[in-house]
């Protein structure tokens, strides 16, 4: 080893250097080193054979195996080798104490061992007053410290307490305190004595904060041990008082395997259930997953697993319960009625998915009880109106605080039956965000071949839903196709006038007359005061609002009655409607008496039945526009413009002259414009219009009509043909011109319909004209006057049939 003195009275020594990994050695500590490193090692053997100095300097890097000198810390401490012990497996023992601190000046190269010139570091500042102030609060603050961490021998203080040196104080604080190697290694660096106590102070006394926080996390956990410990005992001690109370009942761990086994589940259920029962019982009983455990299996115990009702079987009574809680709509009896007879033949059949389309008030929920009643089965209703979360068909997951199986299983469990009738009420009206597409969830359910596996969220096995006989209702078709697709439609049109009549007298006026706590003694309303309410105070395809005008009639004589105003019995001529129901509402006749010119009445489908649409149109002097109000959608506007054109087409027929198009605007509007309208049934109706104002020859005004138009004059099927011929019948139409094709629906319309409206079916416009329109085609110019032919596409004459000019369907 060589040593040489500096100028400056330092002392520069040339000695190994020892990398230590995770400790900082401090000068005065002795600490036992497990060397491994072949390098160490060497660097031992050396201090040893010499003065047995060694720098012991602590790597940047504790990971690194093969330190290098830019990853040793440039500053260490100057130890002396106690003892140095070889062990069996290669590795050696040493005992070392540090003396002095020691600075890297620069390493000299060798492959064996790290050698380095080092600078022995003096504490400066040892004699400052402001030290001895140091010493006294660093004294004080580590008692406090020994006190709070119980990992220091209470004899340490004693020694602390001993030390005189206050660099050495300081350095033996510092190793017993439980820092980062960074802020170690930061104290070892500083030579400056007050200094390394200030920041030691510092130190020491953010320790003493955090083992203050320690000591009071352990305080509270220890006492809700206690309180959880005295909790168990007092619930084990009322479960022995319990058992010996009840002397041998069952507990509820055996309760609840009890009814797992009388549920008889499926084998998949049954060892979900089994298994989720094992956990309960090592569960503290307050505990929260307790009580999912305990709300998971009773749910699964709830559900109808093996539970059925017995179908009827009886058709002729099926069919006579129907009858009597419904009247009309055969359709859906009869579809039920078949049902019927293949469950009878066929002992297990798969319930059918039945969507009864139809506007409001036509009945469409209540048939689904009458059904229920038909057929034996249970009934449960689910309104989906406003549903947008896919949660409330297929449940929460359990990891959910609060979480519930979907409606669609709390439903079974409650009504604890696995062949219900099931309503899905409304299921046009769900919508989607961002929890879900109920809509979506419900292809599943819908779906034969699939819901014989249906699998909720929350219980997390599958459920068998192919026997449950699922209805839905609606009141357009506006269901995503996928959805549709899994249903059967049947539409359920609005009811005539006679059909109104007899439902208030069978059900609505019983109905009410008990609902008002009167006697059927007391109150009358006949048949003709009913079709008076129909014609004069409603304008609807169902019956909920004749309800309610006939609930309206039932109290006020209640009240008369009360009051002595009536007799013993009231009964409620037509005359008397003004009085009980106030002035009348709607005109039952709305056609117009006179024919017009430019006017004529079509005929519209809408959610609620069918309605008279009327249409208008007049010739302006202008510049060859096309002016449409009226809030017409897109298909209507083209309509018109199809209509435009097949006037257009044949205005040498009509004698128009050549340049009228080009110096005239037309106006077409369709009135109740805040109403938006569309679709293309329109077209003969405009084009009707437009020839009626373009030659000044007036509209019948008895007729209504509807169909679509082609370019070719050609007159093309529509739909809602039930809907829109009820509402010319209301409306006191007796000419309704219908489409060709539609014939095959007129066998839908009730025979008294037919009876009252001469129904012409045609398949050319120039048939509609000829029959709409006062006076066509005799009072066309001469020139252009065909009596005998009807124009059907451009150029092209075709001479008419006689069953074309008089083909009617129906009496007259």
């Amino acid at each position: 080893m060589t040593m040489t003195t500096a100028p400056s009275d330092t002392t520069t020594l040339s000695v190994p250097v020892l990398p230590l990994r995770d400790v900082v050695v401090y000068p005065y500590m002795v600490v036992p080193l497990f060397v491994g490193r072949e390098r160490s090692i060497k660097a031992l053997e050396v201090a040893m054979a010499a003065d047995k100095q060694i720098l012991l300097a602590t790597q940047k890097n504790a990971t690194e195996d093969q330190p290098t000198e830019q990853s040793i810390y440039q500053v260490g401490t100057l130890a002396t080798v106690l003892q140095l012990l070889k062990l069996p497996d290669g590795t050696v023992k040493v005992l070392v104490e540090g003396v002095k601190r020691g600075k890297i000046i620069r390493f000299i190269e060798n492959q064996e061992y790290f050698l380095a010139d080092i600078e022995v570091m003096e504490d400066d500042g040892a004699g400052e007053r402001e030290v001895e102030i140091f010493v006294r609060s660093l004294k004080s603050q580590f008692e406090q410290y020994v006190k709070l961490n119980r990992k220091i021998p209470a004899e340490i203080m004693a020694s602390i307490l001993a030390i005189e040196d206050s660099g050495r104080l300081g350095d033996t604080i510092a190793a017993h305190l439980s820092i980062k190697l960074e802020e170690k290694q930061k104290l070892l660096e500083q030579s400056y004595l007050p200094k390394r106590l200030e920041s030691l102070m510092a130190l020491l006394e953010n320790e003493i904060d955090l083992l203050q926080v320690e000591k009071k996390i352990r305080g509270r956990v220890k006492r809700q041990m206690e309180k959880t410990q005295r909790e168990y005992y007092l619930n084990e001690q009322i479960k022995a008082i319990q058992k010996e109370l009840n002397e041998g009942e069952p507990n509820e761990f055996e309760a609840m395997a009890k009814k797992i086994e009388q549920a008889h589940m499926p084998k998949e259920a049954h060892e979900k259930s089994t298994a989720e029962l094992a956990k309960l019982k090592v569960m503290p009983m307050q505990s929260a997953e307790g009580t999912v455990s305990r709300n998971y299996l009773d749910v699964m115990v709830s559900l109808p697993w093996d539970k059925s009702s017995s179908d009827r079987v009886n058709l002729t009574e099926a069919e006579k319960i129907l009858e009597e809680e419904h009247y009309g709509l055969k359709e859906v009896k009869e579809r039920i009625v078949e049902y019927l007879a293949v469950q009878k033949r066929v002992k297990k059949l798969k319930g059918p998915i039945l969507c009864l389309v139809g506007p409001p008030g036509v009945g469409k929920t209540s048939l689904g009880q009458s059904i229920a009643n038909a057929t034996g089965r249970k009934f449960v209703r689910m309104s989906l109106g406003g549903v947008r979360d896919e949660a409330e068909i297929r449940g929460h997951r359990r990891t959910y605080i609060g979480a519930m199986p979907g409606k669609i299983i709390q439903k079974l469990s409650k009504i604890g039956v696995n062949n219900p009738l099931y309503m899905l009420d409304e299921i046009d009206k769900m919508s989607m965000d961002f929890r879900g597409d109920p809509a979506s969830a419900l292809l599943e359910v819908l779906d034969p071949e699939q819901n014989h596996a249906f699998n909720d969220h929350y219980l997390e096995v599958d459920f068998d839903l192919s026997k449950v006989m699922f209805m839905a209702t609606a009141n357009t078709l506006d269901i995503p196709p996928a959805l549709r697709d899994r249903m059967e439609i049947i539409r359920i049109p609005g009811y005539t006038e006679d059909e109104k009549v007899n439902i208030a007298l069978r059900h609505l006026i019983p109905k009410q007359i008990q609902a008002a706590g009167l006697k059927p003694s007391e109150i009358e309303i006949p048949a003709e005061t009913i079709q008076a309410i129909v014609r004069y105070y409603t304008r609807e395809a169902g019956v909920r609002n004749l309800e309610r005008e006939i609930s309206k009639i039932c109290r006020k004589v209640v009240k008369e009655i009360l009051l002595k105003i009536k007799g013993e019995k009231a009964r409620v001529e037509p005359e008397d409607l003004e009085h009980y129901l106030g002035v009348r509402r709607f005109r039952y006749d709305i056609a117009d008496q006179q024919d017009q010119i430019g006017q004529v009445k079509g005929l519209a489908w809408t959610e609620v039945g069918g309605e008279l649409l009327s249409i208008e149109a007049i010739v302006l002097p202008g510049k060859g526009k096309t002016i449409y109000t009226g809030q017409l959608g897109e298909v209507m506007q083209e309509s018109i413009q199809a209509a435009l054109s097949v006037v257009r087409a044949r205005s040498s027929l009509l004698g128009v002259p050549k340049n009228f198009f080009e110096k005239h605007d037309i106006h077409i509007h369709v009135p109740e414009g805040a109403t938006p309208k569309d679709g293309p049934s329109a077209g003969i109706s405009m084009c009707t219009a437009l020839v009626s104002v373009i030659t000044n020859m007036p509209v019948r005004a008895n007729y209504a009509m509807t169909g679509e138009i082609t370019l070719r004059g050609e007159v093309l099927p529509i739909g809602g043909v039930k809907e829109k011929l009820l509402a010319a019948h209301r409306s006191g139409i007796k000419n309704v011109i219908i489409p060709v094709e539609n014939v095959k629906d007129l066998k839908e319309i009730p025979d008294n319909i037919k009876q009252d409206l001469n129904i012409k079916p045609v398949r050319w416009i120039d048939e509609v004209l000829s029959s709409a329109i006062a006076g066509y085609p005799e009072r066309l110019p001469r020139k252009n006057k065909k009596t005998k032919s009807s124009v059907v596409s451009v150029g092209k004459k075709v001479k008419l049939r006689k069953s074309d000019k008089t083909d009617r369907v129906g009496t007259h």
